[in-house]
């Protein structure tokens, strides 16, 4: 499914971004609402998702993280023959699916209070922060590939 916005303007100035891109032309429409979720940023790096999970075990939720991709998905397993008079909480299988930036890693998960908790850190490799390039000095000679002053006349 596309969307009503054109990106190809972008595409003209822009190098590399066409993952990005990707991503927005083929958002979903409708979003699925279950289970309900937190994404919340403790600082520049630093990332926690908390989905409500109320009915599932940690034996009933699959965490799964692939490149650029986290993916957590839960089936609770029936105990037993119980008959239910009623039956209000919301127990049905799940898949939820987050797109992750580049070198984002999945430090820890816990399920507290029917709460599951999922730990992300960007860690951008040393070669791929910002550096500061130096220019060298010239001592008055010219350079390789440097044009010169043009002489005078005497």
């Amino acid at each position: 499914m596309r969307t009503a916005f054109d990106f190809s303007p972008l595409y003209r100035s822009s190098i590399g971004f066409d993952r990005i891109f990707n991503l927005l032309e083929n958002a979903p429409q409708a979003a699925e609402t279950w289970p309900p979720y937190d994404i919340e940023r403790s600082d520049e790096n630093t990332y926690r998702v908390t989905i409500a999970v109320a009915g599932f075990s940690e034996d009933d939720l699959d965490i799964s993280h692939e490149p650029n991709l986290l993916i957590v998905s839960g089936e609770r397993k029936e105990q037993g023959t119980v008959e239910y008079l009623h039956r209000g909480l919301p127990v049905r299988p799940f898949t939820r699916r987050f797109e992750l930036a580049d070198h984002m890693t999945v430090t820890g998960a816990s399920l507290n209070n029917g709460l599951l908790t999922i730990d992300l850190v960007r860690e951008v490799p040393e070669e791929m922060k910002p550096r500061r390039i130096a220019i060298p000095k010239q001592d008055g000679a010219p350079k390789a590939g440097q044009v010169e002053k043009p002489k005078q006349a005497a």
